[in-house]
C-alpha cells in the first residue's frame, strides 16, 4: 500500500514539475510580448529585496566566517596564509553565495509564491480573474519571476561582499593576517568573469524559484491541506533544482584548467 502511494505521489509530482516546465516556457512568451504588470512588480521586488536581505546577509557573515576558520588554520600550517582570502574569494563568488542566497530566497520567498497563490486557487480568485478577462500569468507570475530574476543576483552581490567582510574579521582577529594581504589575495584570484558568473547563476535560480512557487500555487488543490503540501513541496523542489542546475552551470562556466592559484603565487 505504501509503495502504491509513493508511486502515486511520484507521478503527481512528475505531473506538477511538466506543468512547472510549461509554465516557464509561457512566462517566456508572455516576456516576448512585453506584458509586464509594473505595480505588482515592484512590489514584489520589495517582497524579494529589501524583506530578505538582513536574512541573506547575517547567513553570509557567519558562512565566509566558518570558511575561514577551516581554511586558514591548514593554508597558515602549509605557509600558504597569503592565499586565504583568495581561496575564499573565489569559493563565495563562484558557489556559495549564490546557492545559499538561493536556498534562502526559496526557503522565504518560494514558498510564500506558493501559499498566496494556492490560496487563491482554492479559493477561486484565480477563476475571477480569468472572469475579469485578466490573465492570471501577466498578473501573478511574470511580476513574481521578473523580481527574483533582478533582486536574487542583487542579494548575490550584497551576500558576496558581506561573507568577505565576516572572513576578513576573522582572518585578522584569530590568525593574525594582514588586511591588505588578505584584500590583495582576493583581488589576484577572483576575475571579472566570476562576477558575471555569480549572477547568470543568480538570475537562473531566481528564475526557478519564481516558476516553480507560482506553478505549484496555481496547481494547487485539496483546501487548506493542499496549500500546505504545496507550499512545503514547491521549496522542496525549488531547492533540487537550484542544486541540479548548479552543477550543470557550473560545468559550462568553468570547463578546462584553472589559472587562478598560479596567479595568487
Amino acid at each position: 500500500m505504501s509503495q502504491i502511494t509513493s508511486k502515486s505521489s511520484l507521478g503527481i509530482w512528475g505531473q506538477r514539475l511538466l506543468a512547472a516546465i510549461f509554465l516557464g516556457g509561457q512566462v517566456i512568451v508572455h516576456l516576448i510580448k512585453g506584458k509586464i504588470h509594473r505595480r505588482n512588480t515592484l512590489e514584489q521586488m520589495a517582497v524579494v529585496g529589501p524583506d530578505s536581505v538582513f536574512i541573506a546577509l547575517l547567513t553570509a557573515l557567519f558562512v565566509g566566517a566558518v570558511f575561514t576558520i577551516q581554511v586558514a588554520r591548514e593554508f597558515i600550517n602549509f605557509g600558504a596564509g597569503n592565499l586565504v582570502g583568495g581561496v575564499l574569494s573565489l569559493a563565495l563568488t563562484r558557489e556559495l553565495s549564490p546557492v545559499l542566497t538561493a536556498v534562502i530566497v526559496a526557503g522565504r520567498v518560494g514558498s510564500a509564491f506558493a501559499a498566496e497563490i494556492g490560496t487563491m486557487r482554492v479559493t477561486e480568485q484565480i477563476d475571477a480573474l480569468l472572469m475579469l478577462k485578466s490573465d492570471p500569468i501577466d498578473y501573478l507570475v511574470i511580476p513574481r519571476v521578473i523580481a527574483c530574476m533582478f533582486m536574487v543576483p542583487i542579494l548575490t552581490l550584497f551576500s558576496l561582499l558581506t561573507g568577505m567582510t565576516g572572513g576578513l574579521l576573522i582572518a585578522i582577529n584569530l590568525y593574525n593576517l594582514s588586511d591588505s594581504q588578505f584584500i590583495d589575495s582576493a583581488r589576484n584570484f577572483l576575475e571579472f568573469w566570476d562576477i558575471i558568473s555569480a549572477l547568470i547563476k543568480a538570475a537562473c535560480f531566481g528564475v526557478l524559484i519564481a516558476v516553480v512557487g507560482c506553478s505549484w500555487g496555481l496547481t494547487t488543490t485539496g483546501g487548506a491541506k493542499g496549500v500546505g503540501q504545496s507550499t512545503t513541496t514547491a521549496v522542496v523542489t525549488s531547492l533540487l533544482l537550484i542544486f541540479v542546475s548548479n552543477f550543470f552551470l557550473s560545468w559550462l562556466m568553468f570547463q578546462g584548467a584553472g589559472s587562478a592559484f598560479m596567479q595568487g603565487f
